[in-house]
């Protein structure tokens, strides 16, 4: 039985050839040839964005709301005093629904009633109808009470 002649057989032995037009490409250069393509670009930032958690707005009941207003007409009426207040505020997200709630602590410089909010002696501004709790000195304790 005859064998079969391996293809290329002939040309196995043969040098490799070098270019006298082209220099050789360097090393990293070759290595960049073979990198893996990314074809979508920006999908990675699109699904950590989907991944991302925010929160609910928490709706503030009936008593809750009183006794907020009740805290801020304190703070309005000793507003030249300059008081040291924690807030805990909603801020909603820009990208997506929901948000993140933040605090803020800081003496508080006026309480704006055309943008309704509350403003603070560094200059940061937190809506009022965003506040969830408002605490301080000023109303008897420092920490976190009934809101």
């Amino acid at each position: 039985m005859k064998e079969e002649a391996f293809p290329y057989e002939d040309i196995l032995d043969l040098p490799h050839h070098v270019s006298d037009r082209h220099p050789p490409m360097d090393m990293e250069k070759r290595a960049a040839q073979f990198m893996p393509f990314r074809a979508l670009t920006g999908y990675e930032d699109a699904v950590a964005e989907t991944a991302r958690l925010t929160e609910r707005r928490i709706e503030l009941s009936e008593e809750e709301r009183a006794d907020l207003d009740l805290r801020l007409r304190l703070l309005e009426d000793h507003l030249s005093e300059r008081p040291l207040v924690r807030v805990t505020f909603f801020k909603k997200d820009q990208r997506k629904a929901g948000g993140a709630y933040e605090e803020l602590t800081g003496q508080v410089r006026k309480i704006d009633p055309y943008e309704r909010a509350l403003v603070f002696e560094g200059g940061d501004k937190v809506p009022l109808g965003d506040i969830l709790r408002l605490w301080g000195e000023l109303f008897g304790a420092f920490e976190e009470t009934s809101l």
